[in-house]
């Protein structure tokens, strides 16, 4: 298989402008943005403190301390600058000092394939998706190390040569680069490659990128050396032909949750899909391959080990063998299902539409304010709740309780005299920072005063406005098998305030997982998730909340006796209020086939007055869920209230029936998104 074959390509299509992703699903992950400042002066970065956002760091293998470089944060130590022009996106990202950059504008590279020569200690980072590069890219040669390059859309130096062999455009290309994360960009349509780490380039992470319409994706090695170490993981790799990656004589890389897509219709075709070249050791886990010839190749001096992979209409080799590494000695990751690879990335790739240019002075003051949590003794607090109470009542703006990643086994409530609360984890996945409780309805009370309610049993309690949570798992662990005495209605995340954003969370439990409830029956409380999970059994998203589950994974769970049976929803809506809309997402689990309802109405102390609603549309339903997806509750019939469906696909869809009614277009143009959710549009702040 030919790195360099000839081939004359021309483009199906023309080249759109490039269109921001809406906000959504890491990862898996994985990523808490803060808000992304429109203007940060320097005078104002020099006295204030980086947003959540800009002091991320890397995980994968750029995470490790090696080469006097412990991890990869970037410019984090340095100024925030806002750049809208060529010049001063080059006079910064070519500094000799520390800067985070956010790249406020589309940005044309003069001349055409210019590739700026970027040095060490920087973060280059989109604002929105408003911060492109057209027509070249960066640079990082040898010694250049601790880079950051995040939520940009960088495109276009294409010449109208496919394979094109005279110009070297490449979206981003080191040659003896160290410590570099590369994280949700939009890569497409340049002369070369997207992606170049050559040169013996070590200690990588490439994470959560969309890379399309183009030759080759991304070239890896091309020297005789062994020293490459490289993590590729949630990445969407679609209409590329070769490279993707391609890796050549890598110590170790690790490559998993990333969907590989040969799109049917094109006229772009793979000619092979990950493979392992030279004395490249990889390891190649959870990963999906849809249409892609040739999926995994290697060479005989070279090693893959394969776990969990899916293939789907692919054809040609297919290969493994050789000697593994375990990835989890050098540093921690969580693996999401291989099923839910392809939703997880669709929604979650590429740039974040958090705020724009057109942030207020307030909005930015608030991004400062930022809280810090660590089990180990490293932040301002160790527990979450002692950060809330730090918080002060009433606060006009925006407060970011950073929580370092652990285990925080407590209860957290955000009180109503405490809006605008972001809870998030600066971990690198979601996975890494959890808060667990145990209680139940029916638990005792600590104090003696009696047991706790189905709501009082929340792990963590919302009950004020314009509360953010993102990039956490919020969990309720309460042991059903060991207490069949009392009730199993054990909340994970209870909210009842309006504005409520869920943003790349995971909210597990069984029965009762997440109660999105309101302040009082007559007033609104909106929620939406997306980029997220949802676990449990039955009736795990319940209440009478305005919400919006969007792009995000609703996954089945089996009872504590092993059983599979169980209700999705269970909405109490006020009559002419929004309930419950699932849209754009997934449904599934590892339950048995036809065993779950989608909904049922629950009229909460037999409020005949509720209206109870749950719409499903445009989502993959699998084959757990019944034909006949709604049932009756308590004595009301689900007939009686609002469930519908729209468009939904997967082995658990069905056509229209009187069991199973379907909005015609009509009535779902005015069941969407933005219907819910009326005159709030959620952004990340």
């Amino acid at each position: 298989m030919s790195e360099t074959r000839s081939k004359a390509r021309h483009r199906r299509r023309k080249t759109a402008l490039a269109v921001g992703l809406p906000l959504a699903l890491s990862a898996a992950g994985v990523i808490g943005y803060g808000a992304l400042p429109g203007a940060q002066t320097q005078a104002s970065a020099a006295t204030t403190a980086a947003p959540a956002w800009a002091t991320a760091t890397a995980d994968g293998f750029a995470s490790v301390n090696a080469l006097g470089q412990n991890g990869t944060y970037g410019g984090r130590d340095g100024q925030i600058v806002t750049v809208k022009t060529l010049a001063d996106l080059e006079k910064y990202a070519t500094a000799s000092e520390p800067y985070v950059i956010v790249v406020a504008a589309t940005i044309t590279m003069d001349p055409v394939g210019k590739e700026i020569k970027v040095q060490s200690n920087k973060t280059i980072v989109g604002s929105g998706t408003s911060g492109q590069i057209v027509g070249g890219g960066f640079f990082l040669g040898s010694g250049v190390h601790n880079v950051i390059i995040r939520n940009l859309t960088i495109r276009d130096a294409y010449q109208g040569v496919w394979n094109d062999k005279e110009h070297d455009f490449d979206a981003i290309q080191m040659d003896g680069a160290h410590h570099v994360w590369i994280d949700h960009n939009d890569l497409r349509h340049m002369a070369d490659g997207l992606i170049d780490v050559r040169k013996d380039s070590t200690y990588v992470t490439v994470s959560w990128n969309k890379l399309s319409q183009d030759n080759k994706a991304f070239g890896i090695g091309w020297t005789e050396n062994v020293v490459t170490d490289i993590t590729i993981h949630h990445n969407w790799i679609r209409e590329t032909e070769q490279r993707n990656p391609s890796t050549d004589n890598a110590a170790h890389a690790h490559l998993y949750n990333n969907f590989l897509e040969d799109v049917a219709g094109t006229d772009i075709n793979s000619s092979y899909g990950n493979y392992s070249r030279g004395a490249t050791r990889m390891v190649l886990e959870n990963s999906y391959f849809q249409g892609f010839k040739n999926p995994v190749i290697k060479d005989s001096t070279a090693s893959i080990v394969q776990k969990g992979n899916t293939f789907v209409g692919t054809s040609g080799r297919n290969e493994s063998g050789g000697t593994a590494f375990d990835p989890k000695t050098y540093y921690a990751y969580t693996l999401d299902k291989t099923a839910d690879v392809p939703a997880l990335l669709k929604s979650g790739v590429g740039p974040r539409s958090s705020i724009g240019t057109t942030a207020t002075a307030s909005t930015k003051a608030a991004a400062a304010t930022t809280l810090t949590v660590a089990k180990d003794g490293s932040g301002q607090y160790s527990t979450v709740q002692a950060a809330v109470n730090a918080v002060p009542a009433n606060n006009p703006s925006r407060v970011v309780i950073s929580v370092k990643p652990g285990t925080y086994r407590e209860l957290v409530k955000v009180p109503s005299n405490k809006p605008h609360v972001t809870i998030q984890g600066s971990g690198g996945s979601r996975n890494d920072t959890v808060i667990v409780y145990n209680n139940a309805s029916g638990t005792p009370k600590p104090d003696g005063s009696g047991t706790y309610g189905t709501g009082g049993s929340a792990t963590v309690a919302v009950e004020a406005d314009d509360f953010q949570a993102r990039n956490l798992t919020i969990s309720n662990d309460f042991d059903e098998a060991s207490h069949q005495d009392i009730a199993g209605q054990a909340v994970a995340l209870r909210t009842a305030a309006d504005k409520v954003f869920l943003d790349g969370v995971i909210v597990s439990g069984d029965q009762d997982t997440l109660l999105v409830d309101t302040a009082a029956k007559e007033k609104l409380g909106r929620v939406y998730m997306t980029n997220s999970y949802v676990i449990g059994n039955v009736d795990f998203i319940f209440g009478r909340a305005t919400a919006v589950i969007d792009k995000s994974v609703i996954t089945l769970k089996k009872r504590w006796n092993g059983t599979s049976a169980g209700y999705v929803t269970a909405p109490s809506t006020a009559a002419g209020r929004k309930g419950i809309l699932i849209a754009n997402s997934t449904v599934n689990g590892d339950v048995s086939s036809a065993s779950f309802y989608l909904g049922r109405p629950w009229h909460a102390g037999g409020d005949a007055s509720l209206d109870p609603q749950t719409t499903v549309r445009n989502t993959s339903l699998s084959g757990a869920i019944k034909s006949t997806p709604w049932t009756d509750m308590s004595g009301f019939s689900w007939k009686d209230d609002r469930f519908a469906e729209y468009k939904n696909t997967g082995a658990g869809s069905g056509a229209a029936s009187s069991n199973r009614p379907q909005l015609t277009d009509a009535q779902a143009t005015g069941q969407e998104v933005a219907d819910w959710l009326g005159d709030w549009t959620p952004s990340s702040s």
